[in-house]
């Protein structure tokens, strides 16, 4: 063993000698060299004969738009690039300068000439972005340097460098194709960025004050989402259960406990998603079933406490426990504000889509664990603005007393019923048939509880007759929900989408659904890309979860359509399903660099990942047609 350390070691110092001091050695020729060198020594003939470079690390580039530039490396097998190594130096360029390069975190390995260090296998992609003062079209030489080594040999490459020319069109225009090419002949081109790299783009691209501006905009557009819709009911039950008491004081201390709550667990959560790396998927633990559970009982407890009795079963103990925890809630308890508002960032945030989702794969490869904090902090602050302003002003302009605090009341307790049943949609073993006939219940008993069925006295108020009417209308809704809900359905907002009464018959509606080949690993992965390779087939991996409310909505309403079937029909379909989060599914996220889903790669007829076409977040039919068609043009 030391005899083959040794030898690793004097090739390697061999390896370096060739390069900096023998400058008209090609690197085939360099190559060839300790080939020969190691069939000399023994080490490995014919059966590890060393790959040219490259070979080894296959380089492509392209301009990623107008303000930066993207470098991609596919990394052979058994084969890796040091993390450390890479270096980015502009060598022409009027007006224009190179920022920090933004990389994935690598994976740590115990290497023997530098002990524990960041590498990369399988491949690697890095953007640089562009300051500019020169707006015009123009062009700009970057010299990239990395190093590597082969795993079976233990033979490490020299230092790589390749120059790479690019055509950046005028300054702010990322929208039309550009190319570019290489020392090496090579040229790519690209068209199209996905909404996480867009993300990526942006941060990497600003200092530090832009970074968070940033973060603070997108937790503030994240706000006008539908995910995010359930803060509201959620904070006003609390300020509502204050009672008639509140002013706006007292409503804007409970808002900012809830918000700065809800801020810090985002900021937690980036601190250790940048101290540990992407693959950390926090909020997916919170997506187990006893997690949900639980939080649909507290939701249902606080709710039956806004009715104001609790005439449900259990045992003494949970009974007294529930009612201590609702009537802090009553009392506007900030202890009470500041547990929901944690609550709403882990349970509610992974319905987020792609700019939270860019932020956590940012953080993580920054690897700053304070700027991780201190970037979600402001995100989640972001977030929080509307929700601060709708409790503070909410909490002024309630009613103060009488009949209408108890309707108040009771309306916030049924929409906490409603948030209980959007937790327990995301549970696999509830079925979907069991949560529909539960929407169309609540729908219902609301209905008649606005007097749906009650008699039209002949002196009766505008009022009553406009309630009677709105609770007719819930008792029809709810009506068609039960009917869509045991014929196949299972949106509540859309009942009767997926149902054999507007499909023609269950059978007819399976066989618009695609066909996935389910797979668990980063094995099985690589051996379907490798069987679609050997096929000359396009592969489309889909990440799925029963907690994810938009790959639900790709299973409805994009995985149906006709077209996309027909566009796919020649596709490798894959599917990973990781509802579990286990060990297995969190090694198949760190391997694709996918931070949660929904998310949909796509890999070409060499086998290689499409990065740039890289779906995160909600998608229409529509759109995911026009995406598959510039893939596969």
């Amino acid at each position: 063993m030391r005899i083959q350390t040794a030898s690793k070691t004097l090739l390697l110092l061999l390896s370096l000698f060739l390069t900096f001091n023998i400058s008209v050695v090609s690197a085939a020729g360099g190559v060839a060299a300790i080939n020969n060198l190691s069939d000399d020594l023994g080490l490995g003939g014919n059966d590890d004969e060393i790959l040219e470079p490259d070979v080894a690390f296959k380089l492509t580039t392209d301009v990623k738009d107008a303000n930066s530039i993207v470098a991609n490396w596919q990394i052979a097998d058994k084969h890796y690039l040091y993390r450390n190594k890479f270096k980015f130096k502009l060598i022409e360029g009027d007006g224009v300068q190179l920022g920090d390069a933004v990389l994935p975190p690598g994976e740590t390995k115990n290497d023997e000439f530098f002990g524990k260090i960041q590498v990369f296998h399988n491949g690697v992609e890095a953007v640089v972005p562009l300051v500019r003062s020169n707006t015009q079209a123009t062009t700009i030489k970057v010299q990239f340097t990395y190093q590597g080594c082969a795993e079976e040999t233990g033979i490490c490459y020299p230092p790589i460098r390749k120059k790479v020319s690019f055509d950046l069109p005028a300054g702010g225009s990322g929208s039309s194709v550009v190319k570019t090419t290489a020392a090496t002949g090579s040229s790519a081109s690209q068209d199209f960025v996905s909404e996480q790299d867009k993300s990526l783009a942006v941060l990497a691209s600003g200092d530090a004050i832009e970074i968070l501006l940033y973060f603070f905009l997108g937790g503030l557009a994240l706000a006008f989402t539908a995910c995010m819709y359930p803060m509201i009911p959620i904070l006003s039950s609390i300020i509502v259960g204050h009672g008639e008491k509140i002013n706006r004081g007292t409503a804007f201390a409970i808002s900012m406990a809830y918000v700065q709550s809800m801020a810090i667990t985002f900021g937690i959560m980036g601190a250790l998603v940048a101290a540990f790396g992407q693959g950390l998927n926090i909020q997916a633990w919170f997506q187990q079933p006893a997690v949900l559970i639980i939080f649909s009982l507290i939701f249902v407890g606080l709710a039956l406490s806004m009715f104001g009795f609790y005439n449900i079963q259990m045992p003494a103990s949970v009974q007294g426990w529930l009612t201590n925890f609702s009537n802090k809630q009553e009392g506007g308890s900030l202890h009470g504000a500041i547990f929901m508002g944690a609550a709403s960032a882990l349970i509610i945030g992974p319905c987020a889509g792609p700019v939270i989702i860019g932020a956590l794969a940012y953080v993580a490869t920054e690897g700053n664990w304070l700027l991780g904090f201190a970037s979600m902090f402001i995100l989640g602050n972001g977030l929080g603005l509307p929700l601060l302003i709708v409790g503070t002003a909410g909490g002024h302009v309630l009613p103060k007393a009488g009949t209408w605090m108890d309707n108040v009341k009771a309306g916030a307790g049924v929409v906490l019923l409603a948030i209980a049943l959007l937790f327990l949609e995301r549970i696999s073993f509830i079925s979907a048939t069991t949560v529909m006939l539960l929407w169309a219940t609540l729908f219902i008993v609301v209905g008649i509880y606005m007097g749906a069925f009650d008699a039209i006295k002949e002196n009766a108020s505008g009022w009553f007759k406009l309630w009677k009417g709105v609770g007719l209308v819930f008792v029809i809704y709810g009506v068609i929900v039960m009917l869509g809900g045991v014929t196949g359905a299972r949106n509540f907002n859309d009942p009767l989408h997926g149902s054999s009464l507007t499909m023609g018959g269950g059978a007819a509606a399976e066989k618009q659904h695609l066909k996935f080949k389910r797979i668990k690993t980063d094995t099985d992965l690589k051996n379907e890309i490798a069987a679609a390779k050997s096929a000359g087939k396009y592969v489309m991996l889909d990440f799925y979860a029963d907690w994810c409310t938009y790959c639900k909505q790709f299973e409805d309403y994009v995985f149906t359509n006709k077209e996309v079937h027909e566009l796919l029909k020649d596709f490798v379909l894959l599917q990973a399903d990781v509802t579990a989060n286990d060990e297995q599914d969190q090694a198949l996220n760190k391997y694709t660099s996918v931070q949660a889903p929904p998310a949909i790669l796509f890999y070409d007829k060499d086998g290689k990942e499409i990065r740039n076409y890289r779906i995160v977040g909600n998608m229409d039919a529509e759109t995911f047609i026009k995406h598959v068609k510039l893939i596969i043009k």
